[in-house]
């Protein structure tokens, strides 16, 4: 067994849609690391399940991230459990395939609700938490990092995501808003976005619609120069870099963890 210090040693990270897909990979990668991680989800069971599986630096709490209300308590969770907040990972988000044309005011509002509303919430009440905890000397880290989960749909747009690609498009341009915020404010808080190309997760559910699953990963995995769809894990270490301290210059940039597309 390796006496090396983890790349998240002293550092608490609450990583919302922790229950599956990037967010589950991200905590797994973070426990690995060092790091006491707080999952939230709208889905307990499994939540709950994947924070069981951490061991004891590991919690659940049940997050509906359009929920102000549900925010706060669950920064206060947080802090109960772990002592304080320095590291948010916002990767809850949902997809809906639709044309502009097609798209029903509805569903542009749930979409837009959960991916782009809920990563608001988080950096409103986000940054203060991760303020209180740095600045406290006995804290475990002088240094905090928001990482917001966008997409590669936030920078090149698909003639049926109308939804989707205006919602990540806004949490592009917000984790650099809430970037230059904190820096103002001489905050050592780095806010960046992640972009990832088509990822295998739950997710992609909502793309392959009708399709089967197999037949629409080897479909989605030909539009990209690399030939394959992207894997968990292989976005995780790109979201450790940024919540770590090795990122401790980069502010309000985004990393494209996207198999070439945007080379294209």
């Amino acid at each position: 067994m390796s006496n090396r210090p983890g790349r998240m040693d002293g550092k608490v990270a609450l990583i919302t849609g922790g229950a599956s897909g990037l967010g589950k990979a991200t905590a797994e990668l973070f426990a690995e690391q060092g790091a006491r991680v707080m999952i939230a989800d709208v889905d307990a069971p499994r939540g709950e399940a994947v924070a069981a599986s951490l061991g004891a630096d590991a919690g659940f709490v049940r997050l509906d991230v359009t929920e102000e209300a549900g925010w706060i308590a669950a920064i206060k969770a947080t802090q109960a459990r772990f002592g304080g907040l320095h590291v948010l990972v916002q990767s809850a988000g949902i997809a809906i395939t639709a044309a502009v044309t097609e798209t029903s005011l509805e569903d542009w509002r749930r979409v837009h609700a959960i991916d782009l509303d809920g990563v608001f919430l988080g950096c409103k009440h986000g940054v203060p938490a991760i303020a209180t905890a740095i600045a406290n000397p006995e804290s475990g880290s002088a240094s905090g990092a928001i990482v917001n989960i966008s997409s590669i749909a936030g920078i090149i747009a698909g003639h049926n995501m109308a939804a989707y690609n205006s919602a990540k498009a806004g949490v592009r341009h917000l984790s650099k808003s809430v970037a230059l915020h904190c820096a103002r404010q001489g905050l050592a808080i780095r806010c960046n976005s992640v972009h990832p190309t088509f990822i295998d997760t739950p997710i992609l559910d909502d793309v392959a619609g009708s399709m089967d699953r197999d037949q629409a990963l080897a479909k989605l995995g030909r539009q990209v120069p690399m030939g394959r769809v992207g894997r968990p894990r292989e976005v995780a270490y790109g979201i450790l870099y940024l919540a770590s301290d090795e990122s401790s210059y980069t502010t309000g940039s985004e990393l494209l963890i996207d198999g070439g597309i945007a080379a294209m």
